[in-house]
């Protein structure tokens, strides 16, 4: 490749390199008083934003809560992830998140607050880590761009307030990238491998899902860096390594632990570590095996009345299944509609469109170019990220769009960045409206399926950012001023419709499995509270259960049931079945052993039917908030019980009193 020039001074050109830049040629120059201004409002602006008011979710999802109050407790539930604090199973992914939550709660006692805290300074994290690299990209005015558009992304603004582990994978995969940014300057063999311990955590976090950014990393290394081919390739041989290694340790440590002193690893067949990776949570979720029907419960009476006014009102996808995740499409459209769409679509659009121009571009630059390189990094995380997500087939909630959202405001602020250094070309001027133009009239879309909230948000997003577009497009380089601020108030309508979908989502109370974003009004089945919502306490039952000494308090089928009762005793309760009520324990001898030796006090059964009134009889158990009609995944546990003691019922569940028995 050569690194042909062009006179900037000519409107007619159109693309090739721009003039010499201190920044793509990897220099450093220091930041300027402003610069230094604006990274520390952005920065403070976003831990203040999501620290405000975050006990308002309380607990959050309770089936990671319960997780980090036994983490909080016991060191061993903390290194396994367990659900309980007795260590009979774990919550159904890898601990990395339970840590961060559990030390804090050992640090600072559990609570909402020592649990959320540390998610919304992952934002904090993340946002340095993204504005780190674009900076060293596209300057440091890109690096603030694409922190605040990631900060103002409706999806950050809900998920790094909640306590679901994609905060701290999303927080790794960015670092990730910051690292292999860095590794791109020089050919860094260090921070190579230190990419490779992001990616390596980030699999303990969330397993497959937090390595989709892999790809994007090695392609962008291996064409770029700047070294020979096998130098390259021996470099990556390196990062793999350490991700193997960073990640190889807790798998080593589950499969030389003896299985009768650890947890159960939940969404395992055989309690095996790689089984939860190539199963359920791997190809299993992607392929849809061991998921049916989107990994939930069907829709109990009302939810097709409920879809089609959802629809009617714009909200397709949203209330059609369970927070968004019941009903979704499969293709290229998922992205960009129903929950989705309001989750992280916004700027999808306009990062695509920067991807191309960026690309057209820097087409004649050396191979070693880093802007072409970071583009390389964002576009490729954004483009095969964003596949995976648009055609999996198991269970997949709108918020696992998180994983895409640096990705986004990356590219975007890079794209913004490239097509400003040739605004006084006929190409950069297009490519820059362009890019303003498309955002706004994307936003200008998706407030339209919102289009009772805020009505005139949508006419001035559009009016606006199309008259800067058009300001932006004629002015060029005749009138600097002019076009600067035409640029700046074009940027900020276009991503005013997102950043009203962020406020609007701070100021909800968020909790259940399957939360969402914006205005309360936008809320269905899966705004607050959620499928696998948080469950009312019983005070009586509540009471019972605190007064026992035994191990377990009680037993309970499925582990949301057992979560929510934890957190509102303060005891360890056996899930039986785990999550999906499909695990394979406890075996009914074993079962009857613990009651024999006294190590569980109550077998409790949650009475609720599809209108969530009580049903009588042992085969209706359910998770708090879920529909009802689900038969026990343990029948014979639930059979066995019924045989011999003799139920009460407190409140909605009937309870059965295992203390006496003598075998």
């Amino acid at each position: 490749m050569t690194d042909t020039r062009i006179d900037t001074t000519d409107p007619t050109a159109v693309a090739g390199p721009p003039p010499a830049d201190p920044i793509a040629d990897g220099g450093r120059p220091p930041a300027t008083r402003w610069e230094r201004i604006g990274l520390v409002v952005l920065l403070a602006g976003t831990a203040v934003a999501y620290l405000w008011n975050i006990t308002v979710n309380d607990m959050g999802n309770q089936f990671y809560a319960a997780a980090a109050q036994a983490g909080a407790q016991n060191w061993k539930a903390l290194l396994f992830g367990s659900l309980d604090r007795a260590n009979f199973i774990t919550v159904d992914k890898p601990p990395v998140s339970q840590w961060v939550m559990g030390l804090s709660g050992q640090i600072f006692g559990f609570g909402s607050a020592s649990m959320l805290v540390p998610q919304a300074l992952m934002a904090v994290g993340s946002v340095a880590l993204l504005y780190g690299a674009v900076s060293r990209v596209g300057g440091r005015g890109a690096g603030l761009l694409a922190g605040a558009a990631l900060a103002l992304t409706p999806v950050a603004a809900l998920m790094f307030r909640f306590n679901n582990p994609d905060a701290v994978m999303v927080l790794l995969m960015t670092a990730g990238a910051y690292c292999t940014v860095r590794s791109l300057e020089r050919a860094s063999g260090r921070w190579i491998a230190l990419a490779g311990v992001a990616l390596g955590f980030a699999f303990l976090a969330k397993m497959l899902e937090g390595l989709l950014v892999m790809p994007a990393l090695a392609v962008a290394f291996l064409v770029a860096a700047p070294t020979s081919l096998r130098g390259r390739l021996v470099r990556l041989l390196g990062a793999l390594a350490a991700l193997l290694a960073s990640s190889g340790w807790f798998v080593l440590l589950t499969l030389l632990w003896p299985a009768a002193s650890r947890p159960y690893l939940a969404g395992s067949t055989d309690d095996n570590f790689m089984n939860l990776v190539l199963g359920y949570n791997g190809f299993g979720r992607v392929l849809g095996h061991n998921h049916p029907g989107g990994g939930g419960p069907q829709p109990g009476p009302g939810a097709a009345a409920r879809s089609a006014r959802d629809g009617a009102a714009g909200f397709t996808g949203r209330g059609a299944g369970f927070g968004g995740f019941g009903g979704q499409q499969q293709g290229l459209g998922r992205l960009f509609t129903g929950e989705f769409g309001f989750e992280i679509g916004w700027l999808i659009p306009a990062a695509l469109l920067a991807l191309v121009l960026v690309i057209v571009a820097r087409w004649g630059t050396p191979r070693t170019d880093l802007v072409r390189a970071g583009v390389l990094v964002f576009g490729g995380w954004l483009l095969v990220d964003g596949l995976v997500l648009s055609y999996m087939s198991g269970t997949i909630h709108p918020y696992y769009c998180l994983s895409l959202a640096p990705a986004v405001a990356g590219l975007f602020a890079i794209g913004v960045h490239e097509m400003w250094t040739r605004r006084t070309t006929w190409f950069g001027r297009s490519g820059l409206a362009a890019i303003i133009a498309v955002t706004g009239v994307w936003s200008f879309w998706i407030l339209g399926r919102n289009a009772d909230w805020m009505p005139a948000l949508r006419w001035a997003v559009a009016a606006v950012s199309l008259l800067a577009a058009l300001v932006v497009l004629t002015v060029g380089g005749r009138g600097r001023r002019v076009g600067t601020v035409a640029v700046a108030v074009g940027l900020i309508a276009a991503l005013s419709g997102s950043t009203a979908y962020a406020v609007a989502t701070l100021g909800q109370a968020h909790s259940g499995g399957g939360p969402t974003v914006g205005p309360a009004t936008a809320h269905r089945a899966g705004g607050p509270g959620g499928m696998f919502g948080a469950s009312a306490p019983d005070p009586q039952l509540d009471s019972m259960l605190g007064e026992t000494d035994t191990t377990w308090s009680a037993a309970i089928d499925r582990s949301s049931a057992a979560a929510a009762l934890e957190l509102s005793s303060g005891t360890a309760v056996m899930a039986i079945s785990g999550f999906t009520g499909s695990d394979p324990t406890p075996g009914l001898s074993e079962f009857v052993d613990d009651v024999a030796t006294h190590r569980v006090a109550y077998y409790l059964v949650q009475n609720r039917g599809e209108d969530g009134g009580r049903q009588a009889g042992p085969q209706t158990q359910n998770p708090p908030g879920a529909p009802g009609g689900r038969q026990s995944a343990h029948q014979d546990i639930t059979d066995w019980v019924a045989a011999h003691f003799t139920p009460v019922t407190v409140g909605s569940t009937t309870v059965y009193d295992l203390s006496g028995y003598r075998g």
